[in-house]
Order: structure tokens, then sequence, then C-alpha cells
């Protein structure tokens, strides 16, 4: 799993099985989500803040030899990578994104997912602020890491589709600032 400190103002891409941290001012990660879940964590003491982007909740049976598509080993390696560099473990908040269910008739990874990532975090003792989980349609995430601003834009959904749940509060479908 990439551990990159990024410092400079750039736009960076967070894929499967990727983390990225950073307190640059300028910086901003994206990502696109299905089922998949990225986490968003800031520390707004230390200005500082990382992004995370897992496939599956856990690894069940299959044992851990790609771990870094699972929750949990994106979680820790996302939480060490931020303690590295000055975020207080106590400070930490967190805006999580993702877990939609993406095909009829299959299991539902995503609601998986956001199940996993609620619970970790409750476990944890890191609260949950915002969050864009579930429904039916893909999204892509914006993070600046050194405010843990955040916004979500929700790919087109037909008439008939639920939209997803928001918290704290639903907003419709396009656009949506979480600060």
């Amino acid at each position: 799993m990439n551990q990159t400190l990024i410092q400079s103002g750039s736009k960076t891409h967070v894929i499967q099985g990727e983390h990225y941290v950073s307190d640059h001012p300028d910086a901003m990660f994206t990502t696109v989500l299905g089922s998949c879940v990225s986490a968003c964590l800031h520390d707004p003491v230390a200005g500082l803040g990382g992004m995370n982007h897992f496939l599956l909740a856990d690894a069940g049976e299959r044992g851990d030899a790609e771990a870094v598509r699972y929750g949990a080993y994106a979680m820790e390696v996302l939480i060490n990578s931020l303690l590295k560099r000055g975020a207080g473990r106590g400070r930490l908040q967190a805006k999580v994104f993702g877990g939609a269910r993406m095909f009829d008739g299959l299991s539902d990874v995503g609601a998986d997912n956001a199940r996993f990532i609620r619970r970790f975090l409750d476990v944890e003792g890191i609260p949950l602020l915002s969050e864009s989980l579930g429904g039916v349609t893909a999204r892509r995430v914006e993070f600046w890491p050194a405010t843990g601003r955040a916004r979500v834009r929700h790919a087109s959904a037909s008439p008939v589709e639920p939209p997803p749940i928001l918290r704290p509060k639903a907003a419709p479908i396009g656009d949506v600032e979480l600060f």
C-alpha cells in the first residue's frame, strides 16, 4: 500500500489498496467509489489528514495474501501513517464514503464495507463526522487533508433508484460539500 506523504499542492488520485497523507494546504485527494469504501481521517490540531481506498471488509477465509485490499489493514496503515507524521490518535476525525450496491443479484459487498467501517471507527473511538454510504450509484470524492473538507459527487441515478443515505442530513443527488 502506498504510504507517500504528499508535500505539494497537487491533486492525487487514490486507487484500491492505496492511501496518502498530507498537511499541505493545497493538497487534494480524489477517488471514485462503487462498493469500495474510502475513509478520510483528519487531525484538526495538526492540520494533517489522509485518505484510503479499500475493496472488501475483510479477508474472511481467503487469508491475507493481498492484505492491502481489506478494510482492517487499510485502516491500520492509514492511522499509523498519520501518527508517524504527528497526528494525535485522540484527535482523529472521520468522514467515510462508498459502499454502494452496484449489482443486483450478487452479494452486497458495499453494505458489508459500510458495516465494517462504522464498526471499526466505533471500536477505535474515532468520531464519524459525516458519511455518504450505501445507495446504488457510484460517487467521486474529493478530500482536502489539511482542512478535513470533503466533497462527494454522485453519478446520475434513474428516478426510480433511491438516493444514497447521507449523514448528518440528506442532500439531493449531485454535489454535496461536507465541512
